[in-house]
């Protein structure tokens, strides 16, 4: 069983901030040029998780790139670009993507109908 802790904040009392999360003269000391670097980087992170995400969803299946382009109507360019981190899916790529993942015999029995 997870143990919850509950903390009272006043906002107005620095004082009642729990001890511990916050580094202040580390926060005042990083600039704007490192918070966007930061920001550039959980972005590339973000892609590469975006990437490893869509090929594992097209492994688990079974399919080459080519099969999975044609089974979901998808381009094999726009395949290779979302494996390789240049692009990630977006709208109704990503929902097809999830549903791909949980729900695979359905979601393809439904795009070949």
């Amino acid at each position: 069983m997870k143990k919850i802790t509950r903390v009272r904040v006043d906002l107005n009392d620095p004082s009642s901030f729990p001890k511990g999360f916050v580094d202040k003269k580390l926060v005042d000391a990083t600039s704007e040029r490192l918070i966007k670097l930061h920001q550039q980087q959980d972005d590339a992170d973000a892609m590469l998780d975006a990437a490893k995400y869509a090929k594992g969803v097209r492994e688990r299946i079974g399919l080459s790139q080519q099969e999975f382009s044609k089974r979901i109507e998808v381009s094999l360019e726009t395949i290779r670009n979302w494996e390789q981190g240049k692009r990630s899916p977006t709208g109704a790529a990503k929902a097809l993507l999830k549903i791909l993942d949980r729900a695979p015999e359905i979601a393809l029995l439904a795009l070949s109908v």
